[in-house]
């Protein structure tokens, strides 16, 4: 029974094992040089050198790092860092970016015309004046004639521009033939530096600081005599423009060589009146030898009730060493005595023109005492 059960077991059959091919061997030189260079690493140590072999091992890759911007600080400027160093943090800079560049850009090149214009028109000359040295743009609109003119009779009041070239010299041009693009502009600097008198006028204007500043070569007077008495201001040059209105009984004496001018819309001599019913309206003394009154009404007219004699008082009197200009004055006398301008004394020698002098109650001009002077066109 055993013998039967072990004929019937299959068997395994043997594994037979096959010789290798067998490889022509190399040396070590012809190994090596079947690696690629980037994947042989020196091997370090004492024995380096007489290795018989490199070791084949991969060194580290290398990553590229973006450069960063130079202007930042503290930013690494290497193109190649190790994967074993952590690059370093770029700092940024605690200053704001300057953002005012777009605005000045827009303001300058872009903003209408118009709108600039409005906002000029609010700002007073000495402003108007520093805004045309911004820029080229600047220059050009802080000079238009519309803006000089509404300052201009904002502050001179004349409806067309009073030219003053020269010493003793003032006369009114027409803007439109005018050979200059912007005569309001060059007649406000001509008169800018002067004295101003007109009832309340000083009030108004210490009153208002803010309203006037930058006006500081400007003076305010209620008065006449005021003006003639500031004359010792440091700014002053003798300049004073008598606005529209009547001053009545002041005393004027001039014994400078200041000019007074009058300062009125229109038709200037008969908006300015200055008269007297007591004593002469005008007196020039010595030292008054290139004094200047022009464009206003002068009258001599007294009290016919006064028991005071009024043959000596006029509406102008000229005395010795002097030689003053009378210019585009309209001169009126009621006294029944005297002579509305009396000139008299060694050295007198006025120059009267351009007056209208009419409608005395006696004598229009009185010349004595070996006076002379140059009356033209009156």
């Amino acid at each position: 029974m055993n013998s039967v059960r072990a004929s019937n077991v299959s068997r395994r059959p043997r594994r037979v094992s096959r010789p290798r091919p067998v490889q022509p061997e190399r040396n070590h030189q012809e190994r090596d040089e079947d690696i690629p260079a980037d994947m042989v690493a020196e091997e370090s140590g004492p024995g380096a050198q007489n290795s018989p072999y490199k070791l084949r091992r991969k060194s580290l890759p290398k990553r590229t790092v973006c450069p960063t911007k130079p202007n930042m600080e503290g930013a690494s400027t290497s193109t190649t860092e190790n994967f074993g160093h952590r690059p370093k943090r770029p700092r940024v800079s605690g200053k704001c970016p300057d953002l005012s560049a777009p605005a000045e850009q827009y303001l300058q090149e872009k903003l209408p015309d118009e709108v600039v214009l409005k906002i000029f028109s609010y700002l007073l000359e000495q402003d108007l004046c520093r805004s045309a040295c911004v820029c080229k743009r600047f220059s050009e609109l802080a000079n238009d004639p519309i803006l000089w003119k509404r300052l201009y009779m904002e502050v001179f009041e004349y409806t067309r521009p009073m030219m003053h070239p020269e010493a003793g010299k003032f006369y009114q041009i027409n803007p439109e033939e005018y050979e200059q693009p912007n005569p309001w502009k060059e007649s406000f600097q001509q008169l800018y530096k002067g004295a101003h008198v007109k009832p309340g006028f000083a009030e108004h204007f210490y009153s208002n600081p803010a309203r006037y500043k930058g006006r500081d070569n400007m003076f305010y007077y209620d008065t006449i005599e005021d003006a003639l008495g500031g004359g010792q201001e440091p700014h002053f040059d003798g300049l004073i423009f008598v606005h529209s209105g009547i001053y009545t009984d002041e005393w004027i004496y001039i014994e400078s060589p200041i000019t007074m001018i009058g300062a009125a819309p229109g038709k200037v001599a008969e908006k300015i009146i200055i008269e007297n019913t007591r004593d002469s309206t005008f007196v020039f003394m010595e030292g008054s030898e290139d004094a200047y009154v022009g464009f206003m009404t002068i009258r001599f007219n007294p009290d016919d009730k006064s028991a005071q004699h009024h043959n000596a008082h006029h509406c102008l009197e000229i005395t010795v060493n002097c030689s003053p200009i009378i210019d585009h004055c309209i001169i009126r006398s009621t006294c029944t005595v005297g002579s509305a301008v009396c000139v008299s004394g060694q050295g007198a020698c006025p120059t009267i023109k351009h007056c209208n002098i009419s409608d005395c109650e006696n004598v229009g001009l009185y010349i004595t005492d070996h006076a002379q002077g140059i009356y033209e066109d009156n």
